[in-house]
């Protein structure tokens, strides 16, 4: 199978090694379980196989193939919630493969085309109405933010410390204060920044144009789902850049400034290392935070 580059580091371990062993079967059980015409995969996959395919009416869709990971198992459930709202449909899935069937998003225009402030602009609007309530199957903020108080320093220590101390303890102060201390709950993605967000032209008045996809959905407080965008690279990686957004954001959202500056300060740092790969910007948007003061 002609694997997109991006999924290369799946190579690394044992688990990734069987679920690229499994692909193939996968791919085919799919397609014939939905008579699918499958083309291609997409060059720009991460962490998820994702083939264009056009079910047997001619519709457009979107064949996805998840890596097993814990972040994203909910992704269906969440897409289901949401029901279209906001985000891209889900339209079958098959959670013993991890496969999921979604509407494509055309023309498929990244959010981080957009100029800064108008990319801003869209989430502003976007964002209400993904915060829904929600309960099980999906994780607790607060249970996952225990799971990164526990492992940040461990993760720290096998990387070699690749940052100051200062900032782990920072973190981790802040994780525990914020995690006891949250508002009203409602689904949020730990994972919607500007290149999860695609224009959908094509579809039905009232959907589109922006619709959200890839999600690693939480209930947490509203504060929390800011987070992605407010650290990204993709609408600028510099200070005054992150500080922009956690203050547009924050203002016009009615979010709470400070929750936000200690959300993305504890969950940037927590995805900072990877199985001791170490991500510089993601600590670099933690220094900038920090230092506002």
């Amino acid at each position: 199978m002609d694997l997109p580059e991006g999924l290369d580091w799946v190579r690394g371990s044992q688990a990734g090694r069987a679920w690229l062993a499994a692909l193939p079967t996968w791919l085919n059980e799919c397609a014939e379980r939905w008579s699918l015409r499958v083309g291609p995969p997409f060059r720009q996959a991460y962490a998820s196989l994702a083939l264009p395919v056009h079910l047997p009416d001619g519709t457009a869709a979107v064949l996805k193939l998840q890596y097993p990971d814990e972040e994203s198992r909910h992704e269906a459930d969440a897409l289901a919630h949401w029901d279209g709202d906001a985000a891209i449909r889900l339209l079958a899935h098959d959670p013993g493969r991890r496969a999921l069937l979604l509407e494509r998003c055309q023309p498929g225009t990244p959010l981080h085309d957009l100029p800064p402030d108008r990319a801003l602009d869209v989430l502003v609007g976007l964002l209400p109405r993904l915060w829904r309530p929600a309960g099980t199957p999906f994780t607790p903020l607060a249970q996952e933010a225990a799971g990164w108080i526990d492992r940040m320093p461990r993760s720290w220590e096998r990387a070699g410390r690749p940052y100051e101390r200062r900032l782990l303890e920072a973190a981790l102060d802040l994780l525990t204060g914020l995690a006891s201390s949250q508002g009203e709950q409602v689904l949020v993605n730990q994972d919607l920044h500007a290149g999860n967000i695609l224009a959908a032209d094509t579809l039905a008045a009232g959907r589109g144009p922006w619709l959200a996809i890839d999600p690693k959905p939480l209930i947490g407080e509203r504060e929390f789902s800011v987070v992605p965008m407010v650290r990204g690279p993709e609408l600028g990686h510099s200070p005054d850049a992150v500080r922009h957004r956690l203050h547009r954001l924050s203002t016009e959202l009615g979010l709470d400034r400070e929750r936000v500056r200690g959300w993305t300060i504890g969950h940037t740092l927590s995805w900072s290392v990877a199985d001791e790969t170490v991500f510089p910007e993601k600590i670099e948007v933690v220094r900038w935070l920090l230092d506002t003061d």
